[in-house]
């Protein structure tokens, strides 16, 4: 397996989607998850150029990361959706590398804000903390520190209140 420096980002193309439907679905648990961002794609909330991959060398995809249009109450934000990383580059570097390249993505179009509804101890390394500090909830009963937030701006500070998800997600 390649150094964690040896990894490449780049937009998805629709070329990708086969193999990025691959990934989704040995990545996660139930192909609901992958449908999840198969749906996001048909959405609204849908924000081309936010859709990232990460690949090896010979432009194999490894890992996939998207973000779509949410609001916090009225204040448009980014939701992170559901990183995959194929499971034998899993722990590799291939899952940050794609979240930092499609945070970076965000911050350069010039987007303030991100949530994510996610595991609390895989996205803090990327500035993300408890959501709930910045007066910010969601409409389910969810672990305080599974919601998390981030400013990619900090003349924009977070606003409080309830986030609003894109249709597919269901919440």
């Amino acid at each position: 397996m390649p150094a964690r420096n040896d990894w490449f980002t780049r937009a998805e193309t629709g070329a990708d989607l086969p193999a990025i439907r691959d990934i989704n679905l040995a990545a996660f648990e139930t192909p609901l998850e992958a449908d999840l961002v198969d749906a996001l794609r048909a959405d609204p909330a849908w924000i081309d150029g936010l859709s990232l991959v990460a690949t090896d060398a010979d432009d194999q995809l490894l890992a996939h990361a998207l973000l779509t249009r949410c609001h916090v109450d009225d204040t448009p934000a980014l939701c992170l959706a559901p990183v995959a990383v194929r499971p034998e580059y899993q722990r590799s570097g291939a899952g940050s590398a794609v979240v930092r390249a499609v945070l970076a993505a965000a911050e350069e179009r010039g987007e303030h804000h991100v949530v994510v509804l996610g595991h609390p101890a895989y996205y803090p390394r990327f500035g993300f903390t408890r959501a709930s500090a910045h007066g910010i909830g969601v409409t389910i009963d969810v672990p305080d520190e599974a919601l998390m937030a981030l400013t990619l701006d900090e003349n924009h500070p977070l606003p409080p209140g309830t986030v609003r998800y894109a249709a597919p997600f269901g919440l």
